[in-house]
């Protein structure tokens, strides 16, 4: 079985793939670099690698196009000790608080693109005019780059979170372009500084500039890729689920729990998970795994 899985948001997998998640704890599967994996499925082992020092994100980043020094790692490729720096320099930014007092702006530019869609008449495309583009002007606030850029951002983003559509080479020029973008606006802030969270991480965070950067990329596309795709695929269930969504309408107080039902089951991440490199000798689901194999979870 090909992994990442099908990458259609909101569309139920197929039942041959379904079967084989649900009776096998861990599903030997093909990444598309070509490398053979074990998909780990079940809750429990997902939590044991996931929190295990004997398997590591960065033995597998480390060797591929992406990473030139391990500052450069992204966030989510990181072990400890630098996830933990970079993760506590950044957290702080995201609270319920700050996103509280940043709602009457999100609601505002929501409006704005729905009237827009709205003005220009059928037929919609909901991911251009308005899923897209929602999510990915609110994460370049509160970066503080300019949403102007995303007709520059939005192809090397498309590249980077490709998962084998494009070649290794147009990945890695992607990645170039947004590595040589973020340097360019870190340099801004450091010589003029200004509001977002680029600033502030220039100004006192204690990374490195190429931590500074990865994390303002990485940020980018994981606040804007995954808030896109639960969009899109939330409209999906609602109009392929006859009443849902008049129910709703009619009952408004419904709606934060159907949003946290479609974020509990809908299928909108993308690719689904991480490799990890086993580093140490380790039995996992029943099944002795080697140092150097390398496994999956299913998230």
């Amino acid at each position: 079985m090909d992994f990442p899985l099908p990458d259609r948001p909101g569309v139920p997998l197929d039942e041959g793939h379904l079967r084989r998640l649900r009776e096998r704890p861990l599903v030997p599967v093909v990444l598309a670099s070509g490398h053979r994996a074990l998909l780990v499925t079940r809750h429990a082992d997902v939590r044991a690698v996931l929190s295990d020092g004997r398997f590591g994100r960065e033995a597998w980043s480390g060797g591929t196009l992406f990473a030139r020094t391990p500052e450069s790692l992204a966030l989510a490729a990181a072990d400890p000790p630098a996830h933990t720096r970079r993760r506590k320099a950044v957290q702080a930014w995201f609270t319920a608080r700050r996103a509280g007092a940043d709602r009457p702006r999100i609601e505002a530019l929501a409006e704005r693109l729905l009237d827009e869609m709205e003005d220009a008449g059928p037929p919609a495309d909901l991911i251009a005019r308005f899923a897209t583009p929602l999510p990915y002007a609110v994460i370049c606030d509160v970066l503080g780059v300019p949403a102007g850029d995303l007709g520059l951002l939005l192809p090397w983003v498309s590249a980077m979170m490709s998962a084998g559509r494009f070649s290794a080479e147009e990945v890695g020029a992607a990645h170039e372009g947004m590595h040589g973008y973020f340097a360019d606006r870190l340099a801004e802030r450091r010589a003029r500084p200004g509001t977002g969270l680029l600033a502030r991480l220039a100004a006192s965070s204690g990374l490195s500039d190429d931590e500074i950067i990865v994390v303002g990329y990485g940020l980018l596309m994981a606040g804007g890729e995954t808030t896109s795709n639960f969009l899109a695929a939330c409209v999906l269930e609602l109009v392929s689920r006859p009443g849902l969504a008049a129910r709703l309408r009619a009952d408004p107080s419904l709606i934060p729990a159907a949003v946290e039902e479609f974020l509990r089951w809908v299928w909108f991440a993308g690719t689904g998970g991480r490799p990890h490199v086993v580093l140490a000798d380790v039995e996992l689901a029943g099944t002795a795994l080697a140092r150097g194999e390398v496994v999956v979870p299913l998230t």
